[in-house]
């Protein structure tokens, strides 16, 4: 009597390493030793055709020399889609058509067309096909999916290079100088509470860090403002977190800040301070605050402030962007920033192998929105802009103590 439950034990055991021969001889090999009515006791155990296992007892017996190379006899297999479904790259070719984006002579084109739809509409065409088969089919056809590339800058300054040029050469100056050169930008803001943040971190598995659904502020916590300043020569960081608004005079205090508990110690004979910065944000050329409060600051620490801005569009290229904040963001992915002292502690936290420190403080002072600076107010600084590109570069002069 045929042991059907021990053959379909043995196949399913061997099944997933056995292509479509080796599985037709296990068959015919299974129902060779079984003897008579083996066929087709092998066949209800493991579900392949008796016709199946026909072929496998003649190629056992016709041996390994006859057999040949092939899996399955000429011709045998299904058919390809475009063989058996006649027009349907040309109907699927007219339903990318008009999603096609970039250059239509390119070697290589996406589609922002899902498979699914892709292969529901081919279906309203009359053609039945899936959405791997789809997938195959776009690849025959040259495309494929891809993300977006960030290659297009925009309307680049015709002095754009002149700027760069510029800048490197101040901070070479203030450098052989001995004199302070740091580079400051605020931070993206972050929510604070256990929301999502991106990246991951190693934890037990199946027991990720359970954190909130929705992305909504919580009043009585807010956000947190990083305000960073980047010491270039030093390759050290300082960030001001603050907790209200990103405002030319947050801006201004966080340098303040670094200077007194860091720059001060740091360049005791300092009689100029180089910041470079972007063209926007609370620390933009055209900010009257900006300048405003950096003039106060000049005139407290009675040092002369130059300041050079970054040219339109290239604040990616700021020092403190891809030497401070890039680390940052690299050390606390994963984690929910559950309140601004956490947040100050993983910033501060912060290293990396060329020696980079951080230090971090909370501001919790209060920055308003919306202050005026008059015009009189502006005449009264003693900025002295630059013979390149005064609006960019300027420098603030130390007005006397009855100024």
């Amino acid at each position: 009597m045929i042991d059907v439950a021990s053959i379909k034990a043995r196949f399913d055991a061997l099944a997933p390493f056995l292509d479509e021969r080796g599985r037709r001889l296990f068959a015919a090999s299974e129902a060779r030793a079984a003897g008579r009515g083996g066929v087709v006791g092998v066949s209800r155990a493991t579900g392949i055709a008796r016709s199946t296992i026909d072929r496998g007892l003649a190629d056992l017996q016709a041996g390994i020399d006859q057999i040949g190379g092939r899996v399955r006899r000429p011709g045998g297999g299904g058919k390809p889609a475009i063989k058996t479904l006649p027009g349907i790259l040309d109907a699927l070719n007219d339903l990318v058509q008009s999603s096609i984006r970039g250059d239509p002579e390119a070697a290589l084109l996406w589609v922002s067309k899902s498979q699914r739809h892709l292969s529901a509409a081919l279906a309203e065409r009359g053609f039945t096909a899936g959405q791997k088969l789809v997938g195959r089919l776009l690849h025959c056809l040259g495309f494929s999916l891809q993300a977006n590339a960030k290659t297009r800058e925009g309307a680049c300054h015709p002095d754009r290079n002149a700027q760069f040029e510029h800048i490197n050469a101040q901070v070479t100056a203030f450098q052989a100088a001995g004199e302070p050169a740091i580079s400051v930008d605020t931070k993206k803001k972050e929510l604070v509470e256990d929301f999502k943040n991106g990246g991951r971190e190693l934890r037990p598995k199946g027991q990720p860090e359970p954190v909130r659904v929705h992305d909504f502020v919580i009043p009585e916590l807010g956000k947190a403002v990083p305000y960073g300043v980047y010491d270039i020569a030093a390759n050290a960081g300082w960030v001001n977190v603050g907790i209200t608004h990103d405002t030319g005079a947050f801006a201004v205090q966080s340098i303040r800040r670094w200077w007194h508990e860091l720059g001060a110690a740091r360049y005791p004979t300092a009689t100029r301070l180089l910041i470079t910065a972007d063209c926007g944000g609370s620390n933009g050329e055209r900010v009257r605050l900006w300048k405003r409060e950096l003039q106060v600051l000049a005139d407290e620490l009675r040092i002369a402030i130059t300041v050079c801005h970054l040219p339109p569009g290239t604040s990616k290229w700021n020092r403190v962007e891809h030497r401070l904040f890039a680390f940052i963001t690299q050390n606390w992915r994963g984690k929910p920033l559950v309140s601004h002292q956490v947040i100050a502690q993983l910033i501060a936290n912060t290293t990396t192998k060329t020696g980079l420190a951080v230090a971090c403080r909370l501001d919790e002072s209060s920055y308003e929105k919306g202050i005026k600076v008059s015009n009189a107010e502006m005449a009264s600084l003693t900025i002295q802009p630059a013979n390149f590109h005064g609006e960019w570069n300027y420098t603030f002069i130390p007005r006397r103590p009855d100024g």
